[in-house]
């Protein structure tokens, strides 16, 4: 490194590209920094047209300087697409001085824009590193990131909305087998409980006893009896064949209490033995 006056307010140091010019002192605005310098090209003169590096700085379509000397301290100045320096050419005096255009603090780095063609031809293959570029590259990035995670979470709840699609039908599917499977059990089951209930009734049925009022000869009487047994159908017969003694005429039309009484008995009687 050229060693640089500690009356200079900068100083050469690390940079993000390399090597760069510092700020020691606060600079304020429209001073001039320093001056860039160097042999001068005629571009009349084949051998100094075939001079290339990237120190070679273009007065005007003759004159080139040849900044790659190591006196020259300006040549460590980097490009920047937003500088707080711009170069000042005078093309008559053949002179080309770097002026601060913004007040530049202690410890911040002195650059300024390269122009155009040293753009294309040098930097932008390989990418400008100003600080400006880089947080547009910064900002790019964060911006692809946040799309990536946008997508990322849009199918993330698409996938779950489908799982939870899935899942509902899945229950349905398992609560209308279960549905299908309870009535399924019920009407297996239903006749047999009907069977059940109508043999229990008919055996109560049967057990049941014949309380209905029966009526012989025009009166009604009373009694129980089982319903296993049959009446006979015709008792009237019987009473009037098994009286020892035949009524006289006047008094068959006459009815007594006895004798209703006695037919029941002998009803009772041939009932005995018939079962």
């Amino acid at each position: 490194m050229p060693v640089i006056s500690p009356k200079k307010p900068y100083r050469v140091a690390r940079s993000r590209t390399g090597l760069g010019l510092f700020a020691t002192k606060r600079i304020k605005k429209g001073t001039k920094i320093i001056r860039y310098f160097g042999p001068l090209l005629d571009s009349k003169k084949k051998k100094d047209d075939a001079i290339e590096n990237k120190y070679l700085f273009e007065l005007n379509n003759r004159w080139t300087i040849d900044g790659s000397v190591r006196k020259n301290v300006a040549r460590y100045i980097n490009h920047a697409c937003k500088p707080n320096a711009e170069s000042d050419v005078r093309p008559r005096k053949r002179k080309v001085f770097i002026r601060a255009v913004k007040n530049i603090e202690p410890g911040e780095e002195i650059n300024y824009d390269y122009g155009t063609d040293y753009f294309k031809a040098y930097l932008k293959p390989i990418g400008c590193k100003c600080d400006a570029c880089e947080k547009k590259r910064k900002k790019k990035r964060a911006e692809a990131r946040a799309e990536r995670l946008r997508l990322k979470a849009k199918e993330l709840k698409k996938a779950e909305r489908k799982a939870k699609k899935k899942a509902e039908k899945e229950a349905a599917k398992r609560a209308s087998a279960k549905s299908n499977a309870k009535s399924d059990a019920k009407r297996r089951t239903k006749p047999l409980v009907t069977a059940k209930a109508k043999t229990k009734s008919n055996a109560k049925a049967e057990l049941k006893p014949d309380r209905k009022r029966k009526v012989l000869n025009g009166v009604r009487v009373s009694g129980a009896t089982s319903a296993r047994r049959r009446r006979p159908k015709s008792v009237a017969p019987m009473v009037a064949a098994e009286q020892p003694i035949a009524a006289p005429a006047e008094a068959s039309t006459a009815f007594t209490p006895s004798l209703v009484m006695s037919a029941a008995t002998t009803v009772d009687e041939a009932q005995q033995a018939s079962a």
